[in-house]
Formats: structure tokens, sequence, C-alpha cells
């Protein structure tokens, strides 16, 4: 059940990022906060647990890949959908990460 109200600002910062992953791409919990310059990977978790239902939660993951603990299959799931690149039950880090920058659609 998603909290009542608006995200506070660093929230907001966070499920910003996490939209704008592209399909098929991953950013660990520190990843995100390494690019807001701001928080860490502990911080970033707790907005997701608590505000990330309505955005690409599947596309963030802990930094060896592994997805969040109880979601492994929606995530397998979800990142065979999108053809993200894996490495038995999880996301192939060197493959998949996305470093914030625009992808290029050529």
């Amino acid at each position: 059940m998603e909290p009542v109200g608006h995200p506070p600002p660093y929230a907001e910062r966070v499920l910003d990022l996490v939209e704008r992953i592209p399909r098929g791409r991953v950013m660990s919990y520190g990843d995100i906060a390494e690019y807001l310059g701001e928080g860490g990977p502990r911080q970033v978790g707790r907005v997701m647990s608590t505000w990330g239902g309505g955005v690409p939660w599947w596309r963030v993951v802990h930094a060896d890949g592994t997805p969040p603990p109880g979601h492994e299959q929606r995530c397998l799931t979800r990142w065979r959908e999108e053809r993200t690149p894996l490495r038995g039950a999880r996301a192939d880090m060197r493959a998949a990460r996305w470093d914030g920058a625009p992808e290029s659609t050529a």
C-alpha cells in the first residue's frame, strides 16, 4: 500500500530517475544514489520500498544484479519481457547497467 500524500523531494528525485531507466537496463541502489549525488543505497531502497510501486521498480537491483528480496520471480518475468541481459536469475551488470546517459536510438 502506497503512503498517503506526496513523496518528499529526495524520493521524487529517486523516482524520476527510476522512471527514466530504459527498458532492458538496470541501475543498482548505489548507482542511483551516486548519480543523484546524495543519499546512499539504503536511502534509495527505503524510497523504493515506500514509494516505488508506480515506477519500473524491477529496473532497480542490488550491486550484484540480484532483484529486491521477495520479488525475484516478478523481476525475472519483467526482465525477460524487456530482454534485460541476464546471468542466471540476476541482471548481468556489465551488459545491463545504465549510467544515466541518454540511450542511442540508432
